[in-house]
């Protein structure tokens, strides 16, 4: 029987307060409106760490409750009136970050941000201005505009891309953020170039996608730092040539990468949402013409440098997303995945199911989750009814 045009109700793993538990719970999703599109998730999402800093660091009471996730890969369900781009069986993965191809900003090669990004999405709780999620009669928020933790999402067709129907979708739900990020961080907005040297603060998901990143730009050296050995082993299975623990060290990590280089890298990635880490990528940067990119999240911090780390040379920039404009970047890259480009199954360790959503954030709390690869992911069954 067709679920066009009516309320679904479906499981969904709702946080109801910070830094509490998520609990299943069934709730309602309304058909979709005028531009947006119904997914059934399906198959699979992966866990993030954007998901943990809002369940666990920023803890903002007004953003919940909420549905958390936004890596996920899914269904087109139904299409709400005049969504011309899509049609029910169409595989597609959701955006955080929206591409409405008509504003300056996605006109603009300068930028892969659009104007309507931040309309749709209230940034200081992370979740949408709009939610078709209702649960116990009370309005929940949807995570950065998308929450695949739930069997069924509604969202702006806008923040929406449909990908080649060969993919698998329990593969390519890691290109929703992580991969990403890390990948165009070096590809994209660091411009790594063939020969350079790079360094890549924090080899979560994201730092490892920016090592791969590093190395697809043929970078001939590697720096690979994170405070965690165990991480090592599968940073150089990605590219790194060298792996760094500043633990292991008596002075500041940036000092050592300065001697190990003659000066410091030509370029660093900042993937840890620390601006302690993110004054110290900089430092590890070439004075004279070092390039340092922020990639990690946070909003919660101001950072403090000396006009003298920027003065002399050193280009200091920031990322979102990996720089990729959102439809066609991760359209682009799950081609890259089925031509062997680029890889994704290293970077899955674990496979979950939807109720075990708790366990998967536990695992990357406490990074349990480097065996072997880097980003617990969680199974939907279809209990709809």
């Amino acid at each position: 029987m067709s679920t066009a045009g009516k309320v679904i109700r479906c499981r969904a793993a709702v946080s109801w307060a910070p830094n509490t538990p998520a609990a299943m719970e069934e709730i309602e999703v309304a058909p979709p409106e005028a531009g947006e599109v119904r997914i059934k998730v399906g198959v699979a999402t992966s866990v993030c760490h954007s998901d943990l800093y809002h369940l666990l660091e920023s803890m903002t009471a007004d953003g919940f409750p909420t549905v958390l996730g936004h890596e996920g890969a899914g269904i087109v369900e139904s299409v709400g009136p005049g969504v011309t781009e899509f049609q029910p069986g169409d595989k597609v993965i959701p955006l955080f970050l929206c591409q409405c191809k008509e504003c300056r900003f996605c006109k603009s090669p300068r930028t892969n941000q659009c104007e309507r990004a931040w309309t749709r999405i209230r940034q200081e709780i992370m979740a949408g201005v709009e939610s078709r999620f209702t649960c116990k009669g009370k309005r929940v928020h949807q995570f950065m505009g998308t929450s695949t933790f739930s069997e069924y999402t509604v969202i702006n067709q806008i923040a929406v891309t449909r990908i080649d129907p060969a993919a698998p979708l329990d593969k390519i739900c890691l290109l929703g953020c992580g991969i990403c990020t890390g990948y165009g961080a070096a590809v994209n907005t660091a411009k790594v170039e063939a020969g350079s040297s790079c360094a890549v603060f924090g080899l979560g998901a994201v730092g490892l996608a920016a090592v791969m990143g590093c190395r697809a730009a043929g970078a001939s050296r590697i720096i690979a730092v994170d405070i965690n050995s165990d991480k090592a082993e599968k940073a150089k299975e990605l590219g790194a040539t060298d792996f760094l623990n500043p633990k292991d060290h008596s002075r500041p990590v940036h000092e050592v990468i300065s001697e190990m280089t003659g000066g410091g890298v030509d370029f660093s990635l900042e993937c840890v949402g620390n601006v302690e880490v993110m004054r110290s990528a900089l430092e590890s940067s070439m004075e004279a013409w070092g390039v340092s990119v922020v990639v990690g999240w946070t909003d919660m911090f101001d950072i403090t440098i000396r006009p003298r780390h920027l003065i002399c040379g050193r280009t200091w920039k920031g990322s979102m997303f990996g720089g990729f404009k959102a439809k066609d970047g991760v359209a682009g890259m799950v081609r890259s995945y089925l031509e062997k480009k680029v890889k994704l199954d290293e970077f899955i360790s674990h496979k979950m199911e939807l109720d075990q959503v708790n366990d998967a954030i536990e695992l990357m709390k406490n990074s349990q989750w480097y065996r072997p690869g880097s980003s617990p992911t969680c199974s939907h069954k279809d209990k709809h009814a």
